[in-house]
């Protein structure tokens, strides 16, 4: 088995909404700022981990995204200081229960931290070695394509994420933001697909 890339994580953030063509698809209007809300860090599991469907779910669904891992961390860091504060990235599954997040009560955490529902892995790069400017981002289900987009249609880039979230919290060692999909999730298929056994 591998395990995540990153253990003992305290602080499991996440960006909605942060790609133009995913906010498209699911009819949603750009955010003006970012929309902030935390996975739960126990979620967090290898990347060929089974994902548990939590009881009473019909509409569990995948997202694949990259995810920052904080180095150095603080409060108030600024935009040009930003990739300073980065120990690497990978790859999350934002996996997500969207009647969970949508339809009971409008809070996306609990659709977002039911366990197994944070994948991370199996790679941490470090920041030296790669550019977030135009990543590849693809996403599979038993062998079908289903998201095939780019970092390059992020609204909020890395460096202001790391800025933006500094400003509500302390950004600590081994926290993880994970920073939002792109199209090709399973609500925003006509008709919507969702993950079953």
């Amino acid at each position: 088995r591998i395990g995540a890339c990153v253990a003992d994580v305290r602080n499991f953030i996440a960006v909605g909404l942060n790609f133009a063509d995913h906010a498209a698809e699911t009819g949603a209007e750009i955010p003006k700022e970012p929309i902030l809300f935390n996975k739960a860090p126990n979620c967090i599991v290898g990347p060929n981990d089974d994902v548990i469907i939590p009881k009473g779910s019909q509409k569990t669904d995948w997202e694949v995204e990259l995810a920052i891992v904080i180095g150095d961390g603080g409060s108030y860091i600024a935009e040009k200081d930003a990739m300073a504060a980065i120990a690497g990235f990978c790859v999350c599954n934002d996996v997500s229960e969207r009647a969970f997040q949508q339809e009971r009560g409008g809070q996306w955490a609990k659709g977002k931290g039911c366990p197994t529902f944070g994948p991370i892995g199996p790679w941490l790069v470090t920041a030296d070695e790669m550019d977030t400017g135009d990543l590849a981002m693809k996403l599979s289900v038993n062998g079908e394509l289903v998201q095939n987009g780019s970092s390059s249609t992020m609204v909020f880039k890395v460096p202001f994420l790391i800025h933006y979230i500094s400003q509500f919290m302390i950004l600590e060692p081994g926290d993880v933001i994970t920073t939002g999909t792109p199209p090709g999730v399973g609500l925003g298929m006509k008709p919507p697909r969702f993950l079953k056994a």
